[in-house]
């Protein structure tokens, strides 16, 4: 069949993009990576019951009814499709159970989402240290979790995260809060754009209460971290007001906050801006999430941090964009059917600048100071080697990325590229924005040769399967 959008992305965003697009008559074609749609915000929700509503709250059981939507409309969903490219003439190549396809369509939404923002301290590569998030995706996808663990960092998913698990009934050895006390005082003016979300506010207060409630030791004020142990994880090592403290665990998850998922974007060349209040890269978005190229949208996490609702809103708008586009919708109807997501969208983002400058991870822990912290997981380098790289004379990525490979293992820069960046910032003494970004390139998830060879490519606007 004729394709007249492509969405990438099955989260809040995309489903809302594919549902908002099929209600007006667009033939879509919804591709995600995860074997069922709901993203990292809904992962799983379509097998979600009684006890998972108990543990994982309302905000999670909202993407339900989303799903079973998506479901009941007459969307082409592929599960399990890895998208490894996305070109300036709309063509998108992706794998599926083995095969390899190259299909094009007028309009391409990106709803790629966010990922957690990288954590390098000594000792993060260990088995047993983890993101607080795939301990969120553990609970979520097969109800596992892991008694006696340690949650470090700041951001409001470690302490959702945390609460989840005490509301499973799974004890916690400690709570590691890395949030700078002068953040506070910075956060003060964005407070009556934040009360407009005040249940937001108030959620989280109850967070803290019951954490607190249960007898979980909170740590505050935290300097520096050191994950213990040689072959794995046996404990955190924790400075808190000029003071060393060991404490005891085999699972430890870290977390301070989440970014955009922009390796797509990139790849695809699209234009980016430097977000100095969230500390990443977003593409550059018009109002109806368009980008530098024509007939490519952005929605949700991944154009920017705004939550599950304002990515539902930011897909329903991206929608509409590429549908008055494609002259499935006049223009009036566009305008007259985005004004809820909008008001919505201005509403989820109210709070953002509060949240942005409370939980703005500290400099110490975005650019670490030790020696032995592994930067590049993929290729094993250390912030020595490419501290001693950089000193060679490198102004940016892509020149240490030919020096040293930082940047060229399976992840292509997704758990290096914010810190190199911001590494090669404090050494040449340069604004992170002016250093700039991996230059990336297709394909951006691994494929293999056997796929590429027996590659089906579209043919008179037919998308063969």
């Amino acid at each position: 069949m004729s394709i007249d959008i492509i969405i990438i992305g099955a989260g809040p965003a995309g489903m809302s993009a594919a549902i908002t697009a099929t209600e007006s008559g667009a033939k879509v074609l919804l591709l995600d990576d995860q074997p069922t749609p709901g993203g990292q915000i809904y992962r799983a929700i379509e097998a979600a019951g009684d006890k998972q509503a108990t543990i994982l709250g309302p905000e999670y059981m909202a993407g339900k009814p989303l799903a079973q939507n998506m479901r009941s409309t007459n969307i082409e969903y592929v599960a399990d499709a890895s998208v490894w490219q996305v070109t300036d003439e709309r063509e998108v190549g992706y794998s599926s159970n083995g095969q390899a396809r190259l299909v094009t369509a007028p309009a391409i939404i990106l709803a790629t989402g966010a990922m957690e923002r990288p954590f390098p301290i000594k000792g993060w590569t260990l088995p047993g240290v983890m993101m607080a998030g795939a301990a969120q995706t553990m609970l979520k996808t097969s109800g596992l979790a892991a008694e006696g663990a340690i949650f470090a960092g700041c951001g409001p998913l470690l302490y959702l995260v945390a609460h989840q698990y005490l509301q499973a009934g799974v004890k916690i050895a400690a709570i590691v809060d890395t949030t700078a006390k002068a953040n506070r005082l910075k956060a003060l003016p964005h407070i009556p754009g934040a009360l407009r979300r005040w249940d937001l506010l108030s959620k989280g207060q109850k967070w803290q209460s019951e954490i607190r409630k249960s007898g979980t030791r909170i740590i505050n004020n935290v300097r520096a971290l050191k994950v213990l142990g040689d072959t794995k994880a046996e404990g955190l090592s924790v400075n808190a007001g000029g003071t060393w403290q060991n404490i005891p665990s085999d699972h430890i998850f870290l977390h301070q906050g989440v970014v955009p998922n922009v390796n797509l974007s990139f790849a695809a060349s699209l234009d980016h801006d430097w977000d100095e209040q969230q500390l990443c890269w977003r593409p550059k978005t018009d109002q109806w999430c368009g980008t530098s190229i024509d007939g490519v949208y952005v929605a949700g996490d991944g154009g920017g941090i705004g939550g599950g609702l304002a990515a539902q809103a930011s897909g329903e708008i991206a929608a509409l964009g590429s549908l008055a586009k494609l002259g499935l919708i006049d223009t009036a109807a566009r305008d007259s059917k985005a004004k809820t997501a909008r008001t919505t969208l201005r509403r989820e983002l109210s709070i953002r600048p509060f949240l942005d400058t409370w939980f703005r991870p500290s400099d110490d822990f975005r650019v670490p100071t030790d020696d032995d912290a592994i930067i590049c997981r993929c290729e094993e380098l250390s912030l020595k080697d490419i501290r001693d790289t950089i000193e060679i004379g490198l102004v940016g990525p892509n020149q240490l990325k030919s020096f040293c490979r930082a940047g060229m293992g399976p992840c292509q820069g997704r758990f290096c590229g914010l810190t190199v960046q911001e590494l090669i910032a404090k050494q040449t003494n340069r604004p992170a924005a002016d250093v700039g970004y991996y230059r990336l390139r297709p394909p951006i998830k691994p494929l293999r040769l056997e796929e590429l060879a027996n590659l089906q490519i579209e043919e008179d606007e037919n998308i063969k399967f």
